[in-house]
């Protein structure tokens, strides 16, 4: 099996594959979209800005390799700002067009309480609604950091949902297309678990 992890410059791929090392998988670092295109699982990782996350995959084609995939019906898993950049649009960098492999937008929380901080960093539970790959992890707690959160659109099935001031999405899954916002491999044994799960499915 040949797992490919995108490298776009937005950082965090080496524990990505240091995550799915400890499982005793081996997955490819690439920035070549030819290996996007040839890999039997995809993930798109990530911590960065949307705008300066966008130019680095068209510059490099890899935009096009991640729709080749989807399309093809490969598994792929995103992550944090990889959630985030398969929707239509962010209003992170003063409003950002993204990949629009999904619809709906990104939005920045607003915190209605002082106490509330924006980033959204650390530690949350997260409930998971019908998700195969987190039927055995109900109700674990994830390591998460991020200023902005996913509306879905119509057709896209909210799968894990957190709280910061307010329930919002923290997983979404179409067909094979499945995203989280927190992060596995950072997240100790669930997240290693749900990277299990992935590979596994």
């Amino acid at each position: 099996m040949r797992i490919v992890i995108l490298d776009y410059q937005a950082g965090n791929v080496t524990s990505v594959r240091r995550a799915l090392a400890s499982l005793g998988h081996d997955a490819v670092i690439t920035a070549d979209p030819d290996a996007v295109a040839r890999a039997d699982k995809v993930i798109f990782p990530g911590v960065g800005a949307a705008a300066s996350c966008m130019a680095t995959l068209r510059s490099s084609g890899m935009d096009q390799s991640l729709r080749s995939v989807v399309v093809a019906g490969k598994p792929v898993l995103c992550v944090c700002i990889g959630l985030q950049l398969l929707f239509a649009s962010s209003e992170e960098d003063g409003g950002t067009q993204c990949l629009g492999l999904l619809p709906g937008t990104v939005v920045r929380f607003q915190p209605t309480e002082p106490t509330l901080k924006v980033p959204h960093m650390g530690w949350n539970r997260v409930e998971f609604s019908d998700d195969p790959l987190a039927h055995d992890l109900p109700g674990e707690h994830f390591y998460f950091v991020h200023s902005y959160y996913c509306r879905p659109g119509a057709g896209v099935r909210v799968i894990a949902r957190s709280d910061h001031g307010g329930a919002f999405c923290a997983g979404v899954r179409r067909d094979n297309l499945v995203a989280y916002q927190f992060h596995p491999e950072k997240s100790g044994r669930a997240g290693l678990k749900l990277l299990a799960n992935f590979i596994a499915a």
